[in-house]
């Protein structure tokens, strides 16, 4: 068997500003990992286990920070801010807002190793909230519109050639009151709509490369022919030769702790190479089979450069039953699998939409496993890295969605400029497959969705564990919806396209997914595609000192005296599922993962202190239904 050596990570610290004077901002309630937040290195872990190499520095820490008018050149310092955490979160330190007449700036000092020296410097961005520019010395390195899209810029030829380097970030950021992605983020809050998240809140970190580096990958499975296809993008020279070696892997499997055994090895052509699969292993809910990937840049027999990457063999597909309806029902590696799992907001009391620590990351996700689910609807929003690879790792299915770029809800327009007001408002048809019409979308702000969503697309499809795209929410922002899923299936031919969750519909995609609260109700079915129930549910229930800061507390069910009536609801709509999946359903999703703000319809609080539900008693009423389907 052949043998690959075990990389061993090297991460450079750069030294943050004395941590002594911070402390979070605010006195809302925190999450239990708060405490556990490092203000001279929050977030310390590897942002990209996806793509790992050995040497790497961090830059999380403490930042100077200013707010100054949009169009302002410069800024003075007014104190530190905790990077990566939004400006307007508790954890920042700040808990400040910004509109869009005003820009956000933050500046730190790094230095290079010396043992970087020759080597192309590339400074990484998991995320900023929404339009960035980068200065380097004084010297502007890049801009880059996108609020949940990672990006990098090579910084060499702005670095001096020794000392102190200066860093500096300028955000311009209009929430809801422009025509940028934003999710539920609203200047308003209230109801659905969340505290607003400007500026960094994903890790800052730089790394050194060769002029000749590979920038990223993804694999496309073949389970028929036990092969993978994994696609390369390189900078490569004509000399060099790009080889892929697929590595025994296992349940857990982690490309910074790469195994041993080569299983096979091929080189790309055209930016892409085949492997047959020895002994394949498929990825599922039941059995998170991962294999290591070794692809490195090879020239006259020397590696010029090389990362540590993973995937997995499996398949999401359509498949007819047997019985005499045909209902069409969703299979994973050719195996019909009812989908279950609940809305997931990704919001934090003390970090908005970054968790405080990667434990408390994973602590959603383990949850919900343990509860009986095997799937998690990410809602307009995005994960980082990280989040994606522990679903890969617990072999939770993710379905993805784009986050919306408007809303019709009339309580929001003083805060919105008319033209902004008027280019979202449209009619929802959320109780018929017909009705229902477009927003009056500019062709700037088209442009950007493509941009954005397709970046999204780009970043993410690395990631097996997502099995779905879903590109509209309830008809906010929705428009072309024909010539959106053409551009998502020609971004990814290996999921499934969710169109509109929701309404509106257009018959294009591969579902049709109703909502319906609070009971699970499907109300009208399509033959032709896969029927499924989006959004149900929304149970409510008020745990006291758990809650947040917010007048408004509700449910969509209104709000239940005791836990026991809470799962007492729960399990009678499940009996209530049951019955819509023997006439075609074909998943359901529970509103939702934790509370968010005045929302008090999770099965978790807010502060992820008190678990609602006793989870073996949900467990196994979760694990009954989704077997009902097949059973």
């Amino acid at each position: 068997m052949k043998k690959l050596l075990i990389l061993t990570l090297s991460t450079a610290m750069a030294v943050p500003a004395a941590a002594g004077d911070w402390s979070p901002a605010g006195d809302n309630i925190m999450s239990p990992w708060a405490e556990d937040v490092n203000p001279e290195c929050p977030l310390p872990e590897y942002p990209r286990p996806q793509i790992v190499r050995g040497q790497w520095m961090n830059l999380n820490g403490l930042w100077e920070y200013g707010i100054t008018e949009a169009g302002a050149e410069s800024f003075s310092s007014e104190g530190e801010i905790l990077v990566p955490f939004a400006v307007e979160s508790a954890l920042s330190g700040v808990g400040r807002r910004i509109d869009r007449e005003d820009a956000l700036w933050y500046e730190r000092t790094f230095t290079v190793p010396k043992s970087w020296k020759g080597k192309r410097i590339l400074l990484h961005f998991g995320a900023v909230d929404w339009e960035t520019t980068v200065y380097v010395n004084g010297i502007e390195a890049g801009n880059h519109r996108g609020g949940y899209d990672p990006f990098s810029f090579d910084i060499t030829p702005y670095l001096k050639s020794s000392g102190n380097q200066t860093l500096r970030v300028k955000v311009l950021d209009a929430t809801d009151d422009g025509f940028q992605p934003r999710g539920k983020q609203c200047h308003i809050n209230g109801g659905i709509w969340y505290t607003p998240v400007s500026g960094i809140w994903q890790t800052v970190w730089m790394e050194p490369v060769p002029l000749c580096h590979i920038k990223s990958y993804h694999v496309e499975s073949d389970l028929e022919n036990s092969a993978l296809t994994v696609y390369v993008d390189a900078v490569t020279s004509d000399r060099d030769e790009v080889k892929i070696s697929l590595i025994e892997g296992g349940e857990g499997y982690s490309a910074e702790k790469p195994g041993n055994n080569i299983l096979c090895t091929a080189v790309a052509e055209a930016g892409k190479a085949t492997l047959q699969v020895p002994d394949m292993k498929t990825w599922s809910p039941s059995s998170p089979y991962l294999y290591g990937l070794r692809i490195e840049i090879c020239r006259d027999g020397k590696t010029v450069d090389s990362i540590d990457g993973y995937t997995a063999m499996r398949e999401i597909s359509v498949i007819r039953e047997n019985g005499a309806q045909q209902y069409r029902r969703m299979a994973l590696n050719g195996e019909p699998l009812f989908h279950f799992g609940p809305l997931d907001q990704g919001w934090w009391p003390d970090g908005l939409y970054t968790a405080p620590t990667d434990e408390a990351l994973k602590f959603d996700i383990e949850k919900t496993r343990e509860m009986g689910f095997n799937m998690i609807r990410k809602h307009i929003k995005v994960e980082p890295a990280r989040w994606y690879w522990w679903c890969d790792v617990m072999g939770m299915m993710v379905w993805q969605d784009m986050p919306c770029i408007g809303d019709f809800w009339e309580v929001q327009a003083p805060a919105r400029r008319p033209e902004v007001v008027e280019a979202t408002m449209n009619s929802w048809s959320s109780g018929s497959i017909l009705g229902g019409t477009d927003c009056k979308i500019p062709a700037e702000w088209k442009a950007n969705f493509y941009h954005e969503w397709g970046a999204i697309m780009d970043a993410l499809k690395v990631f097996q564990c997502i099995v779905m795209w879903v590109p509209f929410n309830e008809a906010w922002g929705q428009f072309d919806t024909p010539e959106v899923v053409a551009f998502t299936k020609a971004k990814d031919r290996t999921r499934l396209i969710n169109e509109a969750s929701g309404g509106n519909y257009s018959l294009c995609g591969d579902v049709i997914d109703v909502h319906n609260y609070p009971a699970p109700v499907l109300k009208f079915f399509e033959r032709k595609f896969v029927n499924v129930l989006g959004e149900y549910g929304g149970i409510g229930h008020v745990v006291p000192g758990h809650t947040w800061n917010i007048k408004e507390k509700w449910g969509y069910e209104g709000v239940k005296d005791t836990p026991e009536e809470l799962l007492d609801q729960y399990i009678e709509y499940l009996d209530d599922l049951k019955i819509i999946i023997r006439t075609g359903c074909a998943a359901a999703v529970y509103t939702q993962t934790t509370d968010v703000e005045g929302e008090v319809n999770g099965l978790m609080t807010y502060d992820r202190k008190v678990i609602k539900v006793d989870i073996p008693k949900i467990a196994a009423a979760n694990s009954d239904l989704i077997r009902s389907m097949t059973e």
